[in-house]
C-alpha cells in the first residue's frame, strides 16, 4: 500500500473460500483447545516442575478464558530424555506429575467444567526404558521382542556402519549400536529423534494391538481424544533406502540438515521434488493411513461418541495432509503451513485459500495454530526480520526480536486465526502475550536438540519456560517456592495473569473477549467468503452464519498506511487502536458487524 490510505465503500464479498457448518456439527469442529505444557503450567508441590494437581487447581481459568478443551502434552512415566516424550508406560503417570488417580481427578474437574480433554500420544518410538525395548536388548537378534523395534545388521566389515544413512532430527545419527549379552558389537537400531528413544517398527501387528489397547485404556479413564505426535513418521519406506536429502525437509539455506526443525513454509513447497520427486523415507508414507483408520474404529467404538484424534504431521503439500483427515482416519490435523507462513498479506491470502481447498475437498475442518511448544512463540517470532527463515529458538547472542512490534502482530495474528472457520488451538501463555525467553544461560537448556548440535541450535526450550500467574509471588506464581525446572526472565513479570486480570487492553483481556465473541456468533461454523477489501497488504475475509443473518468482517492490514472500513461496518473488536477517523493502522486486525 506503500503509506497510501485505502478507501472503500463496497462492503460485499466475493469467491466463496468454504461454506458453513450445520449449527448442529460435532464439538471437535469449531472447538478452541488449549494446550498445556504440564512441567511449565502450575506446580503445586514447589518441586519447581508442575504437576497434575496444579493443573486441576487452576482449570476455572481455563473455563473463563473461553476455550472449549485442554489437551495435555505427556505425562506419562518417563526418564525425560526429552521431556516426557520418551515414554516407558502409556498406562501411568510419572511421579514428577502425579499419579493416575490424579489424573482422573483432572479429567473430571474439567469435565465438571465443561472442558474436554486430549492427551499426547506418542506411537513412533517408546523409551529405551521401555519393557519391550529392555526385552529386546535382553533377547538378542532375530528374536520376537526386537521385532517390536527396528534393528539392523550394520553395513561394512563387522557391521561397523550405520544400516543406512539416515540422521537423527535431534543431530548425529539417526542409529545406534547395541552391545550384545556376551559383549561384542552387535546390531544397530533407529531412532529418528534422541538415542533413547528407538522407533517402533509398524509392519508388526504386535505395535499395533498395544496402540489399540492403550487408546482403549484412556477411553475408559474418560479422555476426549488424542494429539498424535510425529503423526507422519510412524511407517518408514520399504528397505529403508538412503537418503541425501534433508531429514526435515529443509533447504541448506535454512539450516543444517542435522538440525531440529520442522519445515519451513518456503522450503516445504518443493519437498517432493527432492530425491528424483520421492517423498523423504522416514516421513508421511501411505502406510500411515491404515493405522488411522484402524484407530479411528476404535474411537468410534467407544460408548461416548466424539472422541477425536489430532495429527502432528510436518506434511507437504496441503492435499497431503488432507489424507490424514479423511472421514474415516483423524478429525483435525495442525495447519503448521499457516503458523510457518511470514507476516505478509499474499502468503497468507495463499496458506488460508489452500488450507480451506484442501481441507473441504475431504470434509474436514482447517485446525488452525500459531504457537505450540516446539516453536518459538508467535509474539517473538513476529517481531524477527520476516524474510529469514523461522529459528529454532533464540539466544542471547542472535539477533533479539522487537518485543513490541511482535506482540502486536501477535495479537492482529491471532484474531486472524480466532476469526476464521474450523478449530483453533491455542498454547499455553500466549493469551498473555508471553515472548520467548531468548537470554536463558547455556547451562539451564535441557532440549536434546542443544546438546546433540553442540548448540549449533538453540533449541525448544525458550518457549517452554514456566508461565507467570502472580507478579509479586514465588516463581511469578508458578508455585509455592521460587523453584522452576527452567529460569523465567525477569521480564515474565509484568505479563503475569493478575497484572492483565481485568485490565482494559490487555492481551489476556483481547483473548477473553474474543473467545467469548466467537463462541456465540459461532465463527468456527461460519462460511468464509474473500471480502473486496482483500489484496495487497490487506488480508480481509468475511465469515457469515449459515443463514446469513450475521456478517462478520475479519480484517488484518500488514501494509505501511491505515485503511478505511466499509461504509456501515461497526467495529466489535480490535488488536490495537484505531485512527482518530475510525481508519485500521500498520499491523492491525478488527472484527467488524457488516
Amino acid at each position: 500500500m506503500g503509506g497510501v490510505t485505502q478507501t472503500t465503500t463496497d462492503a460485499t464479498s466475493t469467491d466463496l473460500l468454504h461454506a458453513a457448518d450445520p449449527a448442529d456439527a460435532p464439538w471437535w469442529r469449531d472447538a478452541v483447545i488449549y494446550q498445556i505444557y504440564p512441567r511449565s503450567w502450575a506446580d503445586s508441590d514447589g518441586d519447581g516442575i508442575g504437576d497434575l494437581p496444579g493443573i486441576t487447581a487452576r482449570l476455572p481459568y481455563l473455563r473463563d478464558l473461553g476455550v472449549d478443551a485442554i489437551w495435555l502434552s505427556p505425562f506419562y512415566v518417563s526418564p525425560m530424555n526429552d521431556a516426557g516424550y520418551d515414554v516407558a508406560d502409556y498406562r501411568d503417570i510419572d511421579p514428577v506429575f502425579g499419579s493416575l488417580s490424579d489424573a482422573d481427578a483432572l479429567i473430571s474437574t474439567a469435565h465438571g467444567l465443561g472442558l474436554k480433554v486430549l492427551v499426547d500420544l506418542v506411537p513412533n518410538h517408546s523409551s529405551s526404558e521401555h519393557e519391550w525395548f529392555r526385552a529386546a536388548l535382553a533377547a538378542g537378534p532375530g528374536s520376537p521382542e526386537r521385532a517390536r523395534y527396528i534393528f539392523r545388521e550394520g553395513k561394512g566389515p563387522g557391521g561397523e556402519e550405520p544400516p543406512n544413512n539416515w540422521p537423527s532430527v535431534f543431530g548425529g545419527e539417526g542409529w545406534t549400536r547395541v552391545t550384545e549379552a556376551d559383549g561384542t558389537p552387535g546390531e544397530w537400531y533407529l531412532h529418528i529423534f534422541d538415542t533413547t528413544q528407538p522407533d517402533y517398527d509398524w509392519n508388526n501387528p504386535e505395535v499395533g494391538d498395544e496402540f489399540a489397547s492403550i487408546l482403549e485404556f484412556w477411553c475408559e479413564r474418560g479422555v476426549d481424544g488424542f494429539r498424535v505426535d510425529v503423526a507422519h513418521g510412524l511407517v518408514k519406506e520399504d528397505g529403508l533406502p538412503d537418503w541425501d536429502g534433508p531429514i526435515q525437509m529443509l533447504d541448506a539455506s535454512d539450516m543444517s540438515a542435522e538440525a531440529a526443525l520442522p519445515p519451513s513454509h518456503e522450503e516445504s513447497a518443493r519437498i517432493h521434488e527432492t530425491g528424483e520427486g520421492r517423498r523423504p523415507p522416514m516421513w508421511d508414507q501411505d502406510g500411515v493411513h491404515d493405522i488411522y483408520r484402524r484407530w479411528r474404529s476404535v474411537l468410534d467404538a467407544q460408548p461416548a461418541p466424539d472422541r477425536i484424534l489430532c495429527a502432528e504431521a510436518w506434511v507437504k503439500p496441503e492435499s497431503r495432509l488432507a489424507q490424514y483427515v479423511r472421514s474415516d482416519e483423524m478429525h483435525q490435523a495442525f495447519n503448521f503451513d499457516f503458523l510457518d507462513t511470514h507476516w505478509a498479506a499474499g502468503p497468507l491470502r495463499e496458506s488460508i485459500t489452500t488450507s480451506f481447498r484442501e481441507n473441504d475437498n475431504v470434509g474436514a475442518p482447517t485446525t488452525w495454530v500459531l504457537s505450540n511448544h516446539d516453536v518459538v512463540r508467535h509474539a517473538s517470532r513476529l517481531g524477527l526480520d520476516q524474510s529469514l527463515p523461522r529459528p529454532n529458538g533464540i539466544s542471547a547472542d542472535r539477533a533479539q526480536p522487537d518485543a513490541e512490534l511482535g506482540l502486536r502482530r501477535a495479537r492482529a495474528a491471532t484474531m486472524l486465526m480466532l476469526g476464521l472457520p474450523g478449530s483453533s488451538y491455542v498454547y499455553q501463555g500466549e493469551e498473555l502475550g508471553l515472548p520467548e525467553s531468548t537470554e536463558m544461560p547455556h547451562e539451564f537448556r535441557q532440549d536434546p536438540t542443544f546438546h546433540r548440535t553442540e548448540g549449533k541450535e538453540i533449541g525448544r526450550d525458550g518457549c517452554r519456560v514456566p508461565i507467570p500467574w502472580v507478579r509479586d509471588a514465588p516463581s511469578l506464581g508458578f508455585g509455592p517456592s521460587d523453584a522452576t525446572w527452567l529460569p523465567q526472565p525477569e521480564s515474565y513479570g509484568a505479563y503475569a495473569v493478575d497484572q492483565q486480570a481485568g485490565v482494559e487492553g490487555s492481551t489476556l483481556e483481547l483473548y477473553r473477549s474474543l473467545l467469548a465473541a466467537r463462541r456465540a456468533d459461532r465463527l468456527g461454523l461460519g462460511s468464509a467468503s474473500w471480502h473486496s477489501l482483500s489484496g495487497g497488504d490487506v488480508v480481509a475475509i468475511v465469515n457469515a452464519s449459515g443463514d446469513g443473518g450475521r456478517r462478520t468482517l475479519v480484517l488484518v492490514n500488514l501494509g505501511t498506511g491505515a485503511v478505511e472500513l466499509p461504509e456501515g461496518a461497526t467495529v466489535t473488536h480490535s488488536s490495537g487502536d484505531l485512527t482518530a477517523d475510525g481508519r485500521v493502522p500498520t499491523d492491525v486486525a478488527v472484527w467488524a458487524r457488516l
